[in-house]
């Protein structure tokens, strides 16, 4: 059996009717999503229905009940929580309790539970749990609510400790609760203990040593005691009983000297011992909270992978919660859950507009950098290096820092837009509701190519580029998926047709020395007062030229005769550079040179520089598609 279904009424921050639903498989679940989405709630929502294998005093509190805006609590919440997939073993148990549904020639189990908390008074909260079918619910009995225990590790849970010795330790729990160990009076260990403490008291009787002490022992007692009372003490071992001998185990490996990560590891393999038991037909289910705690990457993807393939095809659940991207990129997307804006999206095959082969793709390539999809407000996906390095530049001067909008750009290359965006649409096309910007060249090139000389000659084709923006823009856009099309070529392209003409003409020439400069050297004041000389020389000789034209040459720079560049980057980070520099309040004596070499970003911003330039670049036409793809991102329009 496996918990099928979650629905959360009034719980925390989900207000609603219901303000929550999420529907679990078995296997692992991967809950995700930004800070206070609410994965945190979903886990609570299940200890208070379920409980734990740790006997943990779970209750509701004040702070369980939604409280709207206006800090008004609400009288009660409702958690509703489905149980399915029931063995014959697993169902007898619930025998009385469970729904039955035919499907063909199979019987198909649900086991409904209903958990009510509702405040009398001020202060006073009560709570209950009732199972079966809403409308005809009874009490659950003792049995039954043991056999529903799951397994659970808080997120900033202390291995250590757990894992020592000492009265109700969580590793004496867990092996008492072993098949090994479970209903068993009269064990092994019972019977090596008895054999021990007789031992040690035929030490104290026998031994010389031991005899010694023991006689010590009476003597003083008889000259404490009046005459003729007697004074035969005796050395005896306290009674053995299993959970006694279990308290005083503890969980090491110390080998190694573990350190935080290899004790939480250590611990998590302790804890899944208890889902490999099948004999009672209990709830197999392990609750972890931020496994990424205390672990470091490759700790990570080798705990991840262990839990993905081990528990894949079993009957065993195990829901996490994570902040992870590392492990954002490595679970598989069928296993995961993404929290967004109140409600939970089932990432699997069928649940959104991605087909098999985009699956198989994804798990090859949705790398670590790409998986911040998953945690971000809004989405900018780019075709390449110089969007990557240009955008957040320019949202800067536009006021819309993308780190705190909570905006990601997500590199995908030109072939992959459709594969990572549609991650975020459900099968019905509707939306999850995180803005997804995709920028991308309409690739209509500006020249016609002569089919036997091969030689190229100028022409703008507006009519060509409009043509494939439609088509581009009909291909992307989906949901709240929309395209941002260059109005012509190329990115770079729009960039020389812009008022950033003149700056990105020098960071070509930029980049050009920087790309044959030795690795020691960047540009010093000489090598840039030689590209702006270089500058000016091709601008004056241009300045007859339309712009479109001019742009072609600027662009042209950057070619080589096949009609590729390796300077894209480079030309890129010399832009922004060269876009800090000219916004900045730069101090006295700090030379040109350094623009390269020094973190701009301490400088402070000239107000009225970037005014201007956020003015300009807002009502360039060949920037437009930047600016309105960076504000949907965020959430501005």
């Amino acid at each position: 059996m496996i918990v099928s279904e979650l629905k959360l009424y009034d719980f925390r921050k989900f207000h609603g009717n219901p303000g929550l639903s999420v529907t679990f498989h078995k296997g692992l679940n991967a809950i995700i999503g930004e800070n206070d989405s609410g994965k945190t709630a979903i886990i609570d929502a299940l200890k208070l229905v379920l409980l734990t294998q740790s006997n943990e005093y779970i209750r509701p509190t004040e702070y369980d009940f939604y409280q709207s805006p206006d800090g008004e609590s609400v009288s009660e919440f409702r958690i509703e929580c489905t149980i399915s997939e029931f063995s014959l073993n697993e169902a007898k148990n619930f025998i009385e309790y469970l729904s039955f549904e035919k499907e063909g020639d199979a019987v198909k189990y649900d086991l409904h539970l209903h958990y009510r908390a509702w405040k009398e008074g001020s202060r006073k909260i009560f709570h209950e749990l009732k199972i079966g079918d809403s409308d005809d619910s009874i009490s659950i009995d003792g049995k039954a609510r043991e056999l529903l225990k799951a397994v659970y590790l808080k997120p900033l849970r202390d291995a250590e400790r757990e894992m020592s010795a000492g009265r109700s330790s969580r590793i004496s729990q867990i092996l008492f609760n072993h098949p090994a160990f479970k209903d068993k009076t009269d064990h092994e260990l019972i019977r090596i203990f008895k054999d021990a403490n007789r031992d040690i008291e035929r030490y104290f009787t026998e031994d010389d040593e031991g005899k010694v002490i023991l006689h010590s022992i009476r003597d003083n007692l008889a000259s404490f005691n009046e005459k003729d009372q007697p004074s035969n003490a005796e050395l005896k071992t306290s009674d053995i009983q299993l959970k006694s001998i279990l308290e005083s185990l503890s969980l090491n490996a110390p080998e190694i000297q573990p350190g935080l990560g290899e004790l939480n590891l250590l611990f998590i393999a302790a804890e899944l011992l208890l889902l490999k038991d099948d004999t009672d037909g209990g709830l197999k289910l392990a609750m972890i909270e931020e496994l990424e705690a205390h672990l470091h990457p490759q700790a990570q993807l080798r705990l991840i992978s262990y839990l993905q393939n081990e528990y894949s095809e079993n009957d065993v659940q195990i829901i996490i919660s994570t902040h992870s991207p590392i492990l954002g990129s490595k679970i598989n997307l069928k296993n995961l859950i993404l929290i967004k804006n109140g409600c939970g999206y089932d990432l699997s095959e069928g649940e959104t507009a991605l087909n098999k082969g985009d699956y198989l793709f994804l798990q090859r390539f949705l790398d670590a950098t790409k998986s911040n999809l998953f945690f971000a407000k809004g989405i900018i996906m780019v075709e390449g290096d110089a969007e990557n390095i240009l955008i957040p530049t320019i949202a800067e001067i536009l006021g819309y820092q993308l780190e705190k909008n909570g905006v990601s750009i997500v590199n995908v290359g030109s072939t992959a837009f459709l594969r990572y965006s549609r991650i975020l649409v459900r099968s019905d096309n509707s939306a999850i509701g995180i803005p997804v910007s995709i920028v991308t060249d309409c690739d209509v090139k500006p020249f016609d190519v002569d089919p036997e000389t091969k030689e190229k000659t100028f022409k703008e084709k507006v009519e060509e580029s409009e043509a494939v923006i439609c088509e581009k823009t009909t291909k992307y856009q989906i949901g709240s998926v929309h395209a941002f099309v260059s109005p012509r070529w190329t990115l770079e392209y729009c960039i020389a047709m812009s008022c950033l003409s003149k700056e990105f003409h020098r960071a070509i020439h930029f980049g050009k020395k920087i790309l044959h400069a030795r690795d020691y050297i960047s540009l010093t004041n000489a090598k840039i007062q030689e590209a702006d000389n270089d500058t000016a020389a091709e601008f004056e000789h241009w300045k007859d030229l339309s712009r479109a034209e001019r742009a072609y040459n600027i662009y042209s720079l950057m070619l080589d005769s096949e009609g590729r560049s390796g300077l894209k980057a480079i030309v890129a980070q010399c832009l922004s550079s060269l876009i800090r520099w000219n916004t900045s309040e730069i101090p006295d004596g700090v030379p040109q040179e350094k623009m390269f070499d020094l973190d701009l970003y301490r400088f402070k911003a000239d107000g009225s520089k970037r005014d201007e330039m956020r003015r300009a670049i807002e009502g360039d036409p060949y920037l437009k598609y930047i600016v309105d793809a960076i504000k949907y991102a965020a959430g501005v329009v």
